[in-house]
């Protein structure tokens, strides 16, 4: 293989294969420390998906994952995992690679090859943490790098690897599907998904201004913090009740006053307003067009549209349609949806709607804020689990 193709970002020789338990202690210390490294540093603290990082792997987190992992079996790593993260979400990787970590694996990263200033700080914590001696063993196995696409690469990579982690779109699983694994390797793919909201209506009618607000920042996080690129970020909001023209004017216009948190770039703006000329002139099931200024726009659809996954917006423009019922989304729920949020709607109801449509799709169903925290449970998959081995002792 061409290394002058590669870019090493960390780790100085390529890791081993070497394994060690489930959520072993130095891993969890080694979790907790870069939290607390981030909390400290003065960049990072400007960017709250690394404050998401940092609160994700602190210690007490960490803690309540491995304790519900504990099953009383002995689960220990698979080997050597290659993740190939997206490009478009600059904290991806460092999740993947945990889950590796956890999962008790070396891991080599494809980080992302745009620009990010989240992915220097983070490697930059990461590779001060680990000149402590008291990490040595995750120093040895572990490796960032970033490179163009390159079949060479992705061959030999996934020939060496136990496990292969994909983040990307259907034609990014294709291409890396054309470099075999070994046997006995695994696989974790995150395809491309659709996610969208439920709000019933008359809860946002008689919601107090706090409450308002508190749902506006929430919705504001799960959708402007990724610019609308995160696979769990809501696309959609389908309105349930009577009172919907008055409960969407209170939430829009609540989401509207987070607009001083957002930086709206001038290539953004003209990317957006381009995106909604195309809309306008192109569908036929358009009921109206709000706009907030260049910060938001709400299209307004007339019904559910049939091509529901591809109705996507970026930089703050989305979609709206009234529901008589939740039963309504059924028949356009596909194994391409993942996160439902949800305001207003009684988990009850929400049981119910699962159990009686037996859904294809649907992993997840947070509150508004919530859509964009990731877990060990993600896209149907149990990962720790799937990137381990059970041994069996009788």
């Amino acid at each position: 293989m061409s290394e002058d193709k590669i870019k090493v970002l960390l780790g100085d020789v390529e890791p081993t294969a070497c394994v060690s338990e489930v959520y072993n202690d130095e891993v969890c210390r080694f979790a907790d420390d870069l939290s607390k490294w981030l909390r400290k540093d003065r960049n990072a603290l400007s960017f709250p998906d690394l404050m998401a990082v940092s609160f994700w792997c602190r210690k007490g987190n960490i803690e309540k994952m491995r304790n519900e992992f504990d099953d009383g079996k002995i689960h220990i790593g698979r080997g050597l995992i290659f993740h190939i993260t997206p490009s478009n979400v600059p904290v991806n990787f460092i999740f993947s690679y945990f889950f590796g970590l956890l999962s008790g694996n070396s891991n080599i990263v494809r980080v992302p090859s745009k620009e990010f200033p989240q992915v220097d700080i983070l490697c930059t914590a990461v590779k001060e943490i680990l000149e402590n001696d008291d990490y040595i063993n995750i120093r040895k196995s572990t490796r960032f790098v970033t490179y163009e696409r390159d079949k060479e690469i992705n061959d030999y990579y996934s020939g060496i690897c136990d496990g292969r982690v994909i983040w990307g779109g259907d034609n990014t699983i294709k291409a890396l599907r054309e470099s075999p694994i070994k046997p006995k390797a695994v696989e974790v793919v995150f395809a491309d998904r659709y996610s969208f909201g439920v709000i019933q209506s008359e809860r946002v009618v008689s919601a107090s201004d706090e409450e308002i607000t508190s749902l506006a920042h929430g919705f504001y996080n799960d959708t402007y913090l990724m610019d609308q690129n995160a696979c769990s970020t809501p696309h959609c909001i389908f309105w349930l009740g009577n009172q919907v023209r008055e409960a969407s004017e209170i939430f829009w216009g609540a989401v509207k006053k987070e607009e001083e948190k957002y930086s709206l770039e001038p290539i953004k703006s003209v990317d957006k307003y381009t995106d909604l000329c195309h809309i306008a002139m192109e569908r036929d099931d358009i009921a109206e067009i709000n706009t907030y200024g260049n910060f938001l726009y709400v299209v307004g659809l007339k019904k559910i549209p049939s091509d529901m996954e591809s109705i996507r917006g970026r930089y703050g423009m989305f979609f709206e349609v009234h529901i008589k019922s939740m039963d309504d989304l059924s028949m356009f729920i596909t194994e391409r949806s993942q996160t439902m949020i949800y305001y207003g709607v009684e988990k009850n109801e929400l049981n119910d709607f699962i159990k009686k449509n037996n859904l294809k799709g649907v992993d997840r169903i947070v509150p508004f804020g919530n859509a964009l925290d990731i877990g060990v449970i993600w896209d149907g998959y149990d990962i720790i689990r799937s990137l381990s081995r059970v041994i069996g002792i009788r």
